[in-house]
C-alpha cells in the first residue's frame, strides 16, 4: 500500500493511500484566491478539501500510477511557471523539485516542471509508485527505492551529474541555509533557491529564508508579506505576491513577466484568508 502525506488548500494535512483519501484535517486558512478562481471553492473546509484532491487524482492521476507528469503553463505566473521559463531559455539547466510517488526529482524538461510542480502541494511525504519512476527514468529520481524527499541530497546528485545552474525548491529556511553552504563548497555551481509552501512560518523563519533564497512565493503568510514588503528587490501578484530577494531573483521574475507579456493590474485583488 502506498501513503502520501500533503499539506495542501490552506496547510491542511491530507492522507491519500492507494489513490484514494482517507483522512483530511482542518485547514489553517479558510479562503485560498487560487482555489476561488481556478475551482470556485468559496470556503476551504475538510469537505471541499477532500473533493479537489479527489478531483486531481481522477483528473491527472496525482498519487497513482496514472500520473500525468507534463503540463503547458497553468497560471500565468508562479514559482513552477518561472522555473521552466528558466529552463526554457537555457539559464539553469536542472530543477530540483518534489514529486508524487517519486520524491525528490531532477527535471531538465520545462512542461515536466510544470506538469509536476504546477499540479500538487507540500508533499511531506510519499511512496515509491513504480510506473510514475519509470515514466520519470529512474536516472532522475534521486531515490527510487524510499521515495524520499530531501532536497539537500537531490541538489548534490544534480551537481555530481554536472549541472551548473540549479533551480530548487525549499520549504525550510534550513534546507536554504544548507544549499548556501554547498553552493559555497563548489566551484563553479549556482544555486538558485525558490521558497515555497511557507504558510504558518514563524517570523525568525521568514527572516532566515530572505536571508538566503532567490524567490519566495507568500502564499498565506503575514510574516512573508511583511518581510517583502520592506526587502524585496520586486513583487509580483497582488493576492499571492512573489518576492524576488537578489538580483538573480528579480531577473529570473521579469524574465517570466516578459514572456507573457506583462502583468494586469487587478482590481480589488483579494488575499488568503487569514494570513497566518
Amino acid at each position: 500500500m502506498d501513503e502520501h502525506v500533503i499539506e495542501a488548500m490552506g496547510k491542511a494535512k491530507i492522507i491519500v493511500k492507494d489513490g484514494k483519501v482517507v483522512d483530511v484535517g482542518d485547514p489553517q486558512i479558510d479562503y485560498c484566491p487560487l482555489f476561488h478562481k481556478y475551482r470556485g471553492i468559496e470556503k476551504l473546509d475538510s469537505e471541499s478539501i477532500k473533493e479537489n484532491i479527489e478531483f486531481r487524482i481522477n483528473d491527472f492521476g496525482m498519487c497513482s500510477p496514472e500520473r500525468n507528469l507534463k503540463m503547458k503553463d497553468f497560471l500565468s505566473f508562479g514559482i513552477s511557471e518561472t522555473i521552466s521559463t528558466l529552463l526554457e531559455e537555457k539559464i539553469v539547466d536542472c530543477a530540483v523539485i518534489v514529486c508524487d510517488g517519486a520524491g525528490t526529482v531532477l527535471i531538465t524538461d520545462p512542461e515536466e516542471v510544470q506538469g509536476i510542480g504546477g499540479r500538487i502541494s507540500g508533499f511531506m511525504n510519499t511512496s515509491p509508485i513504480p510506473k510514475v519512476i519509470e515514466t520519470l527514468g529512474e536516472i532522475k529520481v534521486l531515490d527510487p527505492v524510499k521515495a524520499s524527499i530531501n532536497q539537500i541530497e537531490g541538489t548534490k546528485k544534480a551537481i555530481d551529474k554536472g549541472f551548473k545552474n540549479i533551480a530548487v525548491t525549499i520549504a525550510s529556511s534550513e534546507d536554504a541555509e544548507k544549499l548556501r553552504e554547498l553552493e559555497k563548497s563548489v566551484n563553479g555551481v549556482n544555486i538558485y533557491i525558490f521558497a515555497v509552501h511557507v504558510t504558518g512560518i514563524s517570523e525568525k523563519e521568514a527572516q532566515k529564508l530572505f536571508d538566503y533564497s532567490d524567490v519566495i512565493t507568500a502564499c498565506a503568510s503575514k510574516h512573508i508579506r511583511e518581510i517583502g514588503g520592506k526587502k524585496s528587490l520586486l513583487k509580483v501578484g497582488e493576492s499571492i505576491p512573489i518576492f524576488a530577494v537578489t538580483e538573480n531573483g528579480k531577473e529570473f521574475i521579469l524574465r517570466r513577466v516578459e514572456k507573457i507579456g506583462g502583468l494586469k493590474a487587478k482590481k480589488n485583488a483579494r488575499s488568503p484568508e487569514p494570513l497566518i
